[in-house]
């Protein structure tokens, strides 16, 4: 009933309010790296963007821009619950996650494969790669601190390209979940790193329509270090 009445025009959107309201009063939210850790305690996942369709177009796209530029080496920051790097072909993988639920969930998938490995973020030292990659993460950060320590930490790791798949944008809609903060952070990377170019800008094959298994509001932006 609930989904029935948010996608009736004036209703929907007092609906949409009404639940977002009864969901923070019944858990509150404590932060971005306390929601996800209790989501995958909690036995949820990474999300939408991380199955179906939207897997497969991310998957799609990240295959070819590392066969094309014969990547040897990927670190992501973010892997979630590795879902998503079931569909990938990179020589080397190294992932991190705030989650140890999430860690434990790619240890166990990719037991046998080593060619992938996967740490908390807390024991993050210093590793790089030739190809960093923040997917679907950086509109979760919504606090500013945590941003800025995610955004230096990720180009810092390249020693080649960053790929970023995210929305680009400082429009917050009054309705949107806590755990969600849009970010125009393009600017950002002009300001802190200008020795980093974007080179592409990949649009979503799928955008955001209203239903977020279908469509998203993220795109890619691939930057590569000037010499």
């Amino acid at each position: 009933m609930a989904n029935i009445l948010t996608k009736i025009p004036l209703i929907g959107k007092i609906a949409t309010l009404l639940t977002n309201k009864i969901l923070r009063s019944i858990k509150p939210f404590k932060g971005s790296n306390d929601y996800w850790n209790k989501r995958y305690e909690n036995g949820r996942d990474s999300g939408d963007g991380s199955y179906r369709k939207l897997a497969e177009f991310k998957a799609e796209i990240l295959n070819d821009f590392v066969d094309k530029h014969t990547i040897e080496s990927v670190i992501e920051f973010g892997c979630g619950d590795g879902n998503q790097i079931t569909l990938s072909h990179y020589p080397h993988y190294t992932g991190f996650d705030i989650s140890s639920t999430a860690i434990d969930l790619c240890k166990k998938i990719f037991t046998n494969d080593d060619t992938k490995c996967f740490k908390n973020l807390d024991d993050y030292n210093n590793e790089t790669a030739e190809l960093s990659l923040s997917l679907d993460v950086l509109y979760h950060l919504v606090e500013d601190a945590i941003f800025e320590e995610y955004m230096q930490r990720l180009f810092k790791a390249s020693r080649k390209f960053v790929i970023i798949y995210s929305s680009n944008t400082d429009v917050n809609p009054n309705n949107q979940p806590p755990h969600v903060k849009h970010r125009k952070f393009t600017h950002w990377v002009e300001k802190q790193h200008p020795k980093w170019n974007l080179i592409d800008k990949i649009p979503n094959r799928y955008p955001f329509q209203g239903d977020s298994k279908t469509g998203s509001f993220a795109d890619f932006y691939i930057y590569q270090q000037r010499d």
